[in-house]
C-alpha cells in the first residue's frame, strides 16, 4: 500500500487498544477509504456491509439481513427496522470466535440517508451496548464528507464525542503519486507526474487507468476521449453520490470553474442562480469538507470577504476540456500538445497543483516551523493568488509560473510585480516585510530582474513529502 502510515498506524492503534473504539473515516469518493481498512485487516473482519446507492429503507434492510446471514447468522429473521438489524448484528458479534470483534460499515450515508431513525439506531447500538465492552473496533466509512462528520463526528446528540478515531482520508501528494507510478513501473519523470496530478488530483482510482508503455498524452486520450467510457460517467457520479440533490452544487461549481481567479459570495449567487442564504453558506461548507471547493480569505478581512475557488483538478479539467470535446476527436489531447489552449491550461493548473502543495512549499522556504497562514488578495488593478503570511514578520507573495525550462523574469514580469507589491502594502497598511517568491518547475534564470526575488521554489520541492 503506497503512503497512508499515519492513518494505518490510527486503524491498528485502535484494534490494539484495551477498549472498545469508534472510528469514522472519511474522504470524497475514490480517494481509497475501502482500500485502506481492507488492507489495514487483511480484508478480515466478523462483519462487513456497504450501503446501497439510492436503496430505500427496505432495500437496505434487506441487503444487511443478507450480509448477516452469510457472515455468521444463517437463520437470522427479517428486520422491520434498523433496531432490529442492529439486534441482530448483536447476535451475530455473540456468535463470532474472534478476540476482537472488527466490524466495518462502509458507505454509511447511503444507509442511513433515507430513514432518520438510522443514526438513532446507530446510537442505541452503540451508547447501549458496543460501548460496555472492551472488544468492539467499529469502523463507520463514507464517501458523503459532510454527513459523515454532520450525523456522526459532529453529533449533538446521542453520538456526541463518542467518535475515539476520527481519521479524514486526503488525496496522495505529488510524492505519493509519484511512489505509486514507481510501483507500476510506469517510468514518468516528475514534470509528467505533475501534468497527470493537473489532471487528475491526487485520486488514486484515476491513475490506476495509467497504462505502461503509453505517453501522458497517449494516456490522457485512452482515459478521456478514446471513447473506453473508463471515465465517462465519473463527473455525474461523483456529485450523486456526495449530495442528495446534487443540482444546486453543480451550479456552484459549474459558475466558480469559469473564474479561475475565484469569486465572493455575492458574485457566486449570482453567477449560479443560488439563492445568497443559509442554503449557500451550507452548500459552500460541504463542498469544502469535501474538497472541491478551498475558502481564501483576502488578507486583512474577516471571513466574509473569503473567495471561493473551485480547486478539484479533475472536475477542472472534465469542465475545460472533456465537456468541449464535442467532435469526439479520440487523439483530442495528443494534437493539443503544442496549442496555446494546452499552454494556457497548463499555466493555470500548475498554480492549483501549488495551492495544493503548500506546506511543501513552507518546507521549501524553510519556514515549516513558523506559524503562517495562506490567504489571497484582490486589489482594484491587481490580484495575488497565494500570500503566506508568517509570524516572523514577513509575507511571501507567491508568483508561480510553468516554464518547461528556468523562467526568465521579463521587465513585464518584474513591473508587474512591483505594482502588485506597490498596491498590496499601501492598501494593506502592512508593516512586514514583504518577499517575493517564484514558484517553476526548474528555477529562474539569472539575470538583473532576478535579483528582485527573495526565494524560488522549484518542482522538486513540492515532491518532498
Amino acid at each position: 500500500m503506497i503512503g497512508r502510515e499515519k492513518e494505518k498506524k490510527e486503524l491498528l492503534d485502535a484494534y490494539a487498544s484495551e477498549y472498545s473504539e469508534f472510528v469514522a473515516v472519511y474522504g470524497r469518493r475514490r480517494v481509497g477509504k475501502t482500500f485502506l481498512i481492507r488492507e489495514s485487516f487483511d480484508y478480515k473482519f466478523t462483519f462487513q456491509h456497504s450501503g446501497v446507492k439510492n436503496g430505500g429503507r427496505a432495500v437496505q434492510l434487506a441487503r444487511f439481513r443478507k450480509a448477516l446471514m452469510s457472515q455468521g447468522y444463517p437463520d437470522c429473521p427479517p428486520l422491520k427496522d434498523w433496531f432490529s438489524a442492529f439486534d441482530a448484528l448483536r447476535e451475530q458479534i455473540g456468535r463470532s470466535r474472534d478476540d476482537r470483534k472488527v466490524i466495518f460499515l462502509d458507505e454509511l450515508p447511503w444507509l442511513g440517508r433515507k430513514d432518520r431513525n438510522f443514526i438513532t439506531a446507530v446510537e442505541d447500538f452503540w451508547n447501549g451496548w458496543a460501548s460496555g465492552r472492551k472488544d468492539i473496533l467499529l469502523i463507520v466509512c463514507g464517501s458523503a464528507t459532510s454527513w459523515i462528520l454532520a450525523k456522526v463526528v459532529h453529533n449533538r446528540d446521542g453520538l456526541h464525542n463518542r467518535v475515539t478515531y476520527r481519521i479524514p482520508l486526503k488525496p496522495f501528494t505529488l510524492r505519493e503519486c509519484e511512489m505509486y507510478a514507481e510501483s507500476r513501473g510506469l517510468e514518468l519523470t516528475r514534470a509528467q507526474i505533475a501534468e497527470c496530478y493537473m489532471v487528475f488530483g491526487g485520486i488514486p482510482y484515476y491513475w490506476h487507468f495509467l497504462q505502461r508503455g503509453l505517453s501522458v498524452a497517449q494516456n490522457i486520450d485512452d482515459i478521456f476521449f478514446a471513447g473506453n467510457d473508463k471515465l465517462e460517467d465519473e463527473f455525474d457520479e461523483l456529485y450523486s453520490s456526495l449530495f442528495a440533490s446534487p443540482q444546486p452544487y453543480v451550479r456552484i461549481i459549474t459558475a466558480l470553474g469559469r473564474k479561475k481567479a475565484g469569486m465572493t459570495r455575492d458574485e457566486l449567487a449570482a453567477a449560479s442562480s443560488v439563492a445568497n442564504n443559509g442554503a449557500l453558506t451550507r452548500r459552500l461548507k460541504e463542498l469544502g469538507q469535501c474538497g472541491f471547493v478551498r475558502a481564501f480569505t483576502e488578507i486583512g478581512k474577516k471571513r466574509k470577504g473569503s473567495v471561493y475557488q473551485l480547486v478539484d483538478n479533475f472536475t477542472l479539467f472534465h469542465f475545460r476540456f472533456a465537456v468541449e470535446n464535442a467532435s469526439g476527436d479520440r487523439h483530442f489531447w495528443s494534437e493539443m500538445i503544442d496549442s496555446h489552449v494546452r499552454s494556457t491550461w497548463i499555466g493555470l493548473a500548475f498554480e492549483r497543483l501549488c495551492l495544493e502543495h503548500m506546506d511543501q512549499i513552507k518546507e521549501a522556504l524553510r519556514i515549516g516551523g513558523v506559524r503562517a497562514n495562506f490567504h489571497a488578495w484582490r486589489g482594484e488593478s491587481s490580484q495575488i493568488d497565494l500570500l503566506i503570511d508568517r509570524s516572523d514578520g514577513v509575507i511571501n507573495i507567491c508568483e508561480m509560473k510553468y516554464h518547461d525550462g528556468r523562467y526568465l523574469i521579463t521587465r513585464e514580469d518584474d513591473e508587474s510585480m512591483r505594482n502588485k507589491k506597490s498596491e498590496f502594502k499601501e492598501t494593506t497598511g502592512t508593516r512586514k516585510a514583504v518577499h517575493v517568491t517564484y514558484v517553476t518547475p526548474y528555477g529562474v534564470k539569472d539575470n538583473a530582474y532576478a535579483k528582485n526575488v527573495q526565494s524560488t521554489v522549484i518542482l522538486d520541492d513540492l515532491f518532498r513529502f
